[in-house]
Formats: structure tokens, C-alpha cells, sequence
């Protein structure tokens, strides 16, 4: 069995949180990694792209989040075999890192009010659109899960971004927006955490 050592930033939440769930729901051992912000200046310069998170199979690194992933996705039991199911886990996790990838981009905005007017068009346009269109893509897979009948890590996937967007952490980004445009994708994120291994996972932290 390979060594896994995962690389993220220490806190809940963000691109490396997925893989960390998916690991521990499927009792795959890895090295936990969490990078302490002071630390992450010289260790960005390990990694290719200058990004995290980062995962070291056997000391061979792999970058890309969706990526990383589908690699563990496969090791816990939580990515589907069939490969049109594979292709709808594949979708919903990208179609997430497209949006997150625009919330991300507004991060180093410093003018106040740059950084109201960018948040509220990504919540009136993108974020919006996201939302709804997801929502549409549970609905039409049963209501439940987005691939294979099952959770798998497209769910981990929304479940995270859902988690931080009602988490009220991200200015100018109502905590209750799902809640009012997908009450459907809040309510798949409310039945992810009851999941014990989910509810276990941040019982323990």
C-alpha cells in the first residue's frame, strides 16, 4: 500500500478538504499535512504550480485538487466504476472549482468598495448560476446524490463549498443565499454532515 501524505492549509474547508474527508470516510491512512500559514511561503516553492493542496504518493507529488480527488476517491470506495457516472462525478466537481476558482480571484481585492461591487456581481451572476444549475442536476439524478445512487466525492465536493458559503466567513456573500436560490442543495449539504462518517470526522477536530 502507497505512503499518502496530504498538504493543505490548516483549517476546515478549501480545495484540500475533500480529499481529507474521503480518506477518513474510507479509512484510507494518510499523513495529514497542515501547513501553518507562516510556513507557507517557503513551502510553495516545493510544490509545481506555486498551489496547494498537494499530495505525495510514495513521495511523488500530485497537484490539481479534482485530480487529487479522483485518486482518492478510488482508494475509499466514494468514485464510481461505471464511467458515465464517472463522467457526472467528474462534471459537478469541476463545474465547482469553476466558481470557487471566481470567489477566489476576489480574494486580494484591498479597495472596499472593489470588493463589494466584484462579490455582488459574482452573487447576482456566477455564484447564482452555479447554485440553480447544480440543484437542477441533483434533482434530475434522484435528489439525493449527484453520481452512481451514492455518496461520492462530487457530494464531498458540494457539500464543502456549500459548507463555507453558509458559513457567512465570505463578505458581501449572504450566508443565507442557498438557503433562498437551492434550498435543495442545502438541504443534500444538511444530510452530507448527518453522514457518520462526516459528523465523525469533525466531531474529531
Amino acid at each position: 500500500m502507497p505512503q499518502l501524505k496530504l498538504s493543505y492549509f490548516d483549517f476546515h474547508g478549501g480545495r484540500g478538504e475533500v480529499a481529507r474527508l474521503a480518506m477518513s470516510l474510507g479509512d484510507v491512512p494518510f499523513e495529514d499535512h497542515r501547513i501553518p500559514f507562516a510556513d507557507w511561503p517557503a513551502f510553495r516553492e516545493r510544490t509545481p504550480f506555486h498551489a496547494v493542496p498537494l499530495l505525495e504518493v510514495d513521495g511523488e507529488g500530485i497537484t490539481q485538487s479534482n485530480a487529487i480527488n479522483r485518486f482518492v476517491g478510488k482508494r475509499a470506495g466514494l468514485y464510481p466504476d461505471d464511467d458515465l457516472q464517472a463522467a457526472r462525478c467528474d462534471e459537478v466537481m469541476d463545474a465547482v472549482e469553476d466558481v470557487v476558482s471566481r470567489i477566489v480571484a476576489t480574494f486580494g481585492i484591498q479597495d472596499p468598495a472593489e470588493m463589494k461591487a466584484r462579490r455582488q456581481a459574482l452573487v447576482d451572476g456566477p455564484i447564482r448560476l452555479y447554485l440553480t444549475a447544480l440543484q437542477e442536476m441533483l434533482a434530475r439524478r434522484g435528489g439525493s446524490y449527484f453520481a452512481d445512487d451514492r455518496l461520492t466525492v462530487a457530494d464531498l465536493k458540494v457539500f464543502v463549498w456549500i459548507r463555507s458559503l453558509e458559513a457567512g466567513i465570505l463578505d458581501h456573500i449572504p450566508a443565507d443565499l442557498v438557503e433562498r436560490v437551492a434550498p435543495k442543495l442545502a438541504e443534500h449539504t444538511r444530510r452530507v454532515a448527518e453522514h457518520p462518517g462526516v459528523r465523525a470526522y469533525y466531531d474529531g477536530r
